[in-house]
């Protein structure tokens, strides 16, 4: 007999054998009757057993057929949950994931050809934040700006952020060669959420007498650097998460002085099911890239 039929025929059987009804047995596995009686007719010829007691309007095991069962069952059980894993597998997932703007634009999307190519079946689900005190907590995981240090046993330390004076390269002509005075003579430009960040910085350096032309505060970091790149002035640059500005030519270091900052971004799982397996691998994806991205 080939195996498909048989394969048929003990899905039938154990139905039946569960129902104790050919007819319910049919409607279970949306075969006729007829269908159902034809293939475990068959499956006891195979076996050269009789598997069922027919009576008028009911049907029995035999203990044959009650010991067959008890074989086949298990077989079939785990057969079904091997097909159901499989299944789930190929099935396409998503995971949800929040991060500031500017950590979204200028690291994470454009590693996510990276992602695309690994894991084609699992989509990623993006919610950008504008502002630190925005977090999004409905999310798989999330990726956070702070300056204060996170010891949950679910928040995973990404790196530490710098800020470096900066402007574009025709600011940078003018103003280089006028040392720390250059501050005095264009608007400075910041982030909002550090709005002393600058009077910190001249602090550091030894700056006395720091008195700025002009502080300008934009809610944004997207829109602080794309400020120092069209020349409004010199602006506070985090590093290493802008380093490509740099690197493409568009914001030139003023000062080599970094200003030090607590701020660290942090990776916050907010999931516990340990039955989703597609966010395990996107943690273990961002620490992995990140680590790489800094030479850790």
């Amino acid at each position: 007999m080939p195996l498909h039929t048989s394969m048929r025929g003990l899905r039938c059987f154990c139905v039946a054998a569960e129902c104790l009804s050919f007819k319910e047995t049919a409607k279970k596995l949306y075969l006729t009757p007829s269908a159902v009686s034809h293939q475990i007719k068959q499956l006891e010829e195979t076996l050269n057993q009789t598997l069922f007691e027919r009576q008028t309007r009911s049907i029995a095991l035999t203990e044959v057929g009650v010991r067959f069962y008890q074989a086949v069952e298990p077989v079939m059980q785990q057969l079904v949950n091997t097909i159901s894993e499989f299944n789930q597998a190929e099935r396409m997932q998503e995971v949800s994931i929040s991060m500031p703007e500017f950590f979204a634009s200028e690291l994470f999307m454009p590693k996510l050809i990276g992602w695309s190519s690994k894991y084609p079946n699992i989509n990623i689900k993006l919610e950008t934040i504008k502002s630190r005190s925005d977090h999004v907590t409905h999310t798989d995981v999330s990726i956070i700006l702070s300056g204060k240090q996170q010891q949950d046993s679910h928040v995973y330390d990404l790196f530490p952020i710098t800020y470096i004076p900066a402007c574009n390269p025709e600011l940078f002509n003018r103003l280089a060669a006028q040392g720390f005075k250059a501050l005095t003579q264009v608007p400075l430009i910041l982030h909002k959420a550090r709005p002393y960040a600058w009077h910190q910085w001249a602090e550091n350096v030894g700056f006395d007498g720091f008195q700025p032309k002009q502080i300008i505060q934009l809610d944004s970091m997207f829109s602080v650097a794309r400020a120092a790149e069209q020349g409004l002035g010199v602006a506070l640059i985090p590093l290493p998460i802008s380093q490509a500005w740099f690197d493409k030519g568009m914001l030139i270091p003023l000062f080599s002085h970094p200003l030090y900052s607590h701020d660290r971004y942090y990776l916050v799982r907010h999931t516990n099911e340990q039955h989703r397996p597609e966010v395990n691998l996107l943690i273990d994806w961002i620490l992995q890239s990140f680590q790489e991205e800094l030479g850790q």
